[in-house]
């Protein structure tokens, strides 16, 4: 899946002295209150950390309320989704205009109806809603399948994604996994048969 990576970090942790007496734990409680929330400083979520404190003393800052400043070596796990990136997520709800997503747990994803391909068609079978592919029988999408799809755009005040399934390489993960095992199958023969001649 796109739109995940790994950064390296150098940062500096402003603390309240009162917080002194367990610098650790109130450095981890500042990072934690980061968790889960679009931050423009990393141009992404921030989904985990693993942080190290370089300074053995800390400096303090002049002022009314004196801080102490702390420099920290941080690796963060960043989410950070830009149109045209291929996304998964579990399939949670579907109706004939709309297939609700969820994407990594924490953000929501909607793809519309006029932004999945005409190959998709909704129908109920035994009250049960899906989107069925009319030129292969086994692709369906429904409640608990999980899909790959385009981001078209992002929402970074409530991290809410809208989503494609317009590209060939979009739908159920498992069909296309098997899709994609097929073909590659089917170009080695036709390589090998193709070297006999």
């Amino acid at each position: 899946m796109e739109g995940l990576s790994v950064a390296d970090a150098n940062l500096v942790m402003y603390l309240h002295p009162s917080k002194s007496r367990n610098v650790s734990q109130s450095i981890l409680r500042e990072l934690g209150s980061l968790l889960f929330k679009f931050n423009e400083t990393f141009d992404g979520v921030l989904l985990a950390y693993d942080v190290n404190i370089l300074d053995k003393q800390a400096k303090i800052l002049s002022g009314v309320h004196p801080y102490f400043g702390l420099r920290l070596k941080a690796n963060l796990l960043l989410f950070s989704p830009k149109p045209d990136m291929l996304l998964e997520g579990k399939v949670v709800k579907l109706s004939q205009e709309s297939i609700h997503v969820i994407v990594l747990g924490f953000s929501s994803a909607i793809i519309t109806a006029e932004n999945i391909r005409g190959e998709f068609k909704y129908r109920t079978k035994d009250t049960e809603e899906l989107f069925a592919s009319k030129s292969h029988k086994r692709h369906v999408i429904k409640v608990g399948t999980m899909i790959r799809f385009l981001v078209k755009s992002f929402d970074e005040e409530i991290l809410h994604i809208i989503g494609s399934l317009i590209s060939a390489h979009t739908g159920s993960i498992r069909w296309l996994d098997r899709h994609l095992e097929e073909d590659s199958k089917f170009d080695r023969s036709f390589n090998k048969l193709k070297s006999f001649i």
